[in-house]
């Protein structure tokens, strides 16, 4: 048992799904996985564990934003030994290429975040980058499902309310989306030699003002679960 997760040890597999929602976290897992069972209520970050076809998966709420991220990250790789982590959630849209409901693969996660500065120490800008066997792998189930899938750049924000925040900069640099937890699960990873990757549905966009409601972020984003869950499915070895 960790300080914020409640599971023994051997309660959590080596692969696990990260939504930001709790409550997508138990959606996922009562929906997807066969015989989930819940290894943690702490702070009603919930956490599951269950089977799909036939191999172990868990899935954890992260909370929102980088530093609630990076707690839940740091205990699972270093109490719970988890190596490879997807990121599973929603986004704004920003490219008038990217369309509400879209599904988002993070190559690469930019922010405005002081973690890599923190980390690096003034005048080194670090990348945080997606690992690209899990990228690659991703992409090309997405093509077999059918799934409409973008894959580029995402902007991870330090604040959700920022009025001050060049998004037309952003994006004529390329940035598809943005969400608030990438750069951090990235920088992470490259920390601890394990794997990640994002996958996203666009909930919302930017630019167009569309939007979902907070139900149907909540349970209709059964395109990203799929297409984590068979991605993760292909990629456990164990």
């Amino acid at each position: 048992m960790s300080t914020h997760i409640g599971a023994k040890a051997g309660e959590i597999a080596s692969t696990i799904l990260m939504p930001g929602d709790p409550l997508r976290a138990k959606y996922i897992a009562e929906t997807y996985l066969e015989n989930p069972v819940c290894y943690s209520q702490v702070r009603n970050m919930l956490g599951y564990t269950g089977t799909y076809k036939g191999k172990k998966i868990s899935v954890q709420g992260s909370g929102m934003g980088i530093p609630s991220l990076a707690i839940y990250t740091t205990e699972l790789i270093k109490e719970y030994g988890v190596k490879t982590i997807y990121r599973v959630g929603s986004c704004g849209g920003m490219s008038p290429d990217v369309k509400i409901r879209d599904v988002i693969l993070g190559e690469a996660g930019t922010t405005d975040s002081s973690i890599i500065a923190n980390t690096f120490g003034a005048g080194m800008y670090y990348s945080p980058i997606a690992d690209f066997g899990l990228l690659d792998s991703a992409y090309h189930t997405a093509q077999e499902m059918g799934i409409n899938t973008k894959v580029g750049n995402i902007f991870a924000a330090d604040r959700f309310y920022n009025d001050e925040l060049d998004l037309q900069k952003l994006i004529d640099y390329g940035v598809l989306a943005t969400e608030m937890e990438t750069a951090g699960l990235y920088l992470l990873a490259a920390k601890h030699h394990i794997k990640a990757l994002t996958i996203l549905t666009v909930s919302d966009h930017l630019l167009t003002g569309e939007a979902l409601s907070a139900k149907e972020r909540e349970t209709s984003f059964d395109e990203m679960a799929k297409l984590s869950l068979e991605t993760a499915y292909r990629n456990i070895n164990d």
